[in-house]
């Protein structure tokens, strides 16, 4: 534990990655702000890799693989802003509530993970203010600087999904994740289908029912038109097809946001009825 110059405790050492990284900043070709909530599976020195093997940080269950370079890719590609974070979704989610009782995981795909069991209060809280809220405080500023330069960005949330969870196979090469805004999942999922592929809607998860929560937490109160990528890891895990997937992703989204209206709030739309 450390302190900052503010008094703050945090887990993270001066020489250790911060929270999160904002690429391409001043990217404004498109009215679009990227997040990737799970890029990284980087754990601090003071959490000793949770109790952890390396092996078991190389999965799924540590990290979106392939998601980061795909990211980065893709804001290079569209010349758009990025905020990715740089820690291990097992530390916290920073894709889920703070009081969903899964944001700290005990256990992941049948990996028990030790040093995330019977923590207390304080503990809970240095992992927030450490990981989570810096990385939502990022977002929320880039959000805010947009719109104070009177753009509406949409707000376009990068996952990847592992084949096989449970013993169940997933079909889908990608899924669209989304609640109640179609402005952008709709035209999405028609486009990629046309393209061949099989396109999830709102499965292996859904937008509707609580997974999203950065979606929910800063494109939704801001009635920002939003969407959530999860593509299937296996498809972005070399970075050939990680550069594959940037491109297709660059194409569909520049052909498609001409063609449909991102500036309207979408709550006082649907107030309007």
């Amino acid at each position: 534990m450390h302190l900052t110059e503010g008094g703050e405790r945090v887990l993270l050492a001066p020489d250790e990655p911060r929270p999160f990284r904002i690429v391409n900043p001043q990217g404004r070709a498109l009215p679009l702000l990227l997040v990737c909530d799970h890029a990284s599976n980087f754990i601090p020195r003071a959490l000793g890799n949770l109790g952890l093997e390396r092996a078991e940080l190389e999965r799924h269950i540590a990290f979106d693989i392939g998601i980061g370079g795909l990211a980065e890719r893709l804001s290079a590609l569209l010349d758009v802003p990025l905020v990715i974070s740089q820690f291990s979704r097992l530390i916290v989610d920073p894709n889920r509530d703070p009081n969903d009782p899964t944001s700290i995981a005990e256990i992941s795909d049948g990996t028990i993970v030790p040093r995330n069991h019977d923590l207390s209060g304080e503990e809970r809280e240095e992992r927030l203010d450490s990981f989570f809220r810096p990385y939502h405080r990022a977002i929320a500023r880039t959000l805010d600087g947009m719109l104070g330069e009177g753009l509406r960005p949409a707000l376009v949330s990068l996952h990847s999904m592992t084949p096989m969870l449970r013993g169940e196979r997933r079909p889908w090469e990608v899924s669209i994740l989304w609640n109640d805004d179609p402005r952008l999942p709709v035209p999405m999922m028609e486009r990629l289908r046309r393209r061949g592929l099989t396109v999830g809607d709102n499965v292996p998860y859904a937008g509707n029912d609580g997974h999203g929560n950065t979606v929910h937490f800063h494109a939704e109160p801001r009635g920002l038109a939003n969407i959530l990528f999860e593509i299937r890891h296996d498809m972005i895990d070399t970075l050939e097809s990680q550069e594959r997937w940037a491109v297709l992703l660059a194409e569909e989204l520049s052909a498609m946001l001409p063609e449909v209206d991102i500036s309207a709030d979408w709550n006082e739309e649907r107030a309007r009825g």
